[in-house]
């Protein structure tokens, strides 16, 4: 009889052995390591300072490792030339959590240039978009409900429309992964919701890697397919919201601990 032979898909992103040192001093990041599938939707938790945004700029190369290795799609970052470099960061997405938009621009023209880095220097200088490109940034923006918004400047919005501008600069890049550095914590919790809602759906529906550094257990526990806790530059954890024990946040989060277990009890009981 004939065995079948199951095909394992390989990782989207692995991170192997890295460090990250700032001009000598104590690493940032201390021999880290793991692996990401595609369209998993994982959380980045552990105090400030622990070094998950450092982790996330090693990603896509926005700063160079010490040592270790990181692999994205087959591809050794750390080792790419200028133009490689650009086509790979053209397939991952950037949101930041004080948004980074150009204020005085109006939402299409910042949701449009998610499109720079698959273009020449002077063609993205010049603004030289085709009507497909301009089809499908307002597409994403009608989906995130920005519709009526498209042809305002950037500084005349709220909060959360922002970082929606934000989320489709990312997505009309046509993204395989998005970074989220701290994409909630300059907003209520109305507008947090609406915000992690939107990256959920992206992610299950177009299959879109997401890797989101939050400070709020609560919402890490609540959209997660696993959580990644970090403590003083290392991995202390890595598993799924229910693996998330009182134990185990207070491992991440040291004396910060009490109120947040406080805050994650809360929500089990209600």
């Amino acid at each position: 009889m004939k065995q079948e032979v199951q095909s394992v898909r390989p990782p989207l992103l692995e991170v192997s052995r890295v460090i990250k040192c700032y001009n000598g001093a104590k690493p940032a990041l201390n021999d880290v390591s793991f692996t990401v599938g595609k369209g998993e939707f994982i959380s980045i938790i552990g105090p400030s300072g622990a070094g998950k945004s450092t982790l996330l700029r090693c990603i896509n190369r926005m700063i160079d490792v010490t040592s270790g290795e990181v692999r994205f799609d087959g591809a050794t970052v750390n080792r790419l030339k200028n133009a490689e470099l650009k086509r790979l960061r053209s397939r991952i997405g950037m949101i930041f959590q004080h948004y980074n938009l150009v204020d005085r621009l109006t939402v299409i023209e910042n949701a449009l240039h998610g499109r720079l880095g698959s273009k020449s220097t002077l063609a993205g200088a010049i603004g030289n978009y085709s009507r497909e490109e301009k089809s499908h940034a307002m597409e994403v923006l009608a989906m995130l409900g920005l519709g009526e918004h498209v042809y305002q400047r950037c500084d005349r919005l709220s909060g959360g429309q922002k970082q929606r501008v934000g989320i489709a600069r990312a997505l009309v890049q046509n993204p395989a992964m998005i970074l989220c550095d701290e994409p909630i914590a300059s907003l209520d919790p109305g507008a947090s919701k609406i915000i992690m809602d939107h990256l959920k759906k992206f992610s299950k529906e177009m299959e879109i890697t997401l890797i989101v550094n939050l400070h709020q257990v609560n919402v890490a526990i609540n959209y997660s397919d696993r959580i990644i806790g970090v403590n003083s530059g290392k991995i202390v954890f890595d598993g799924t919201p229910d693996e998330l024990t009182s134990a185990r946040i207070s491992e991440i989060y040291g004396a910060e601990s009490e109120e947040l277990i406080e805050g994650v009890q809360k929500r089990y009981a209600t």
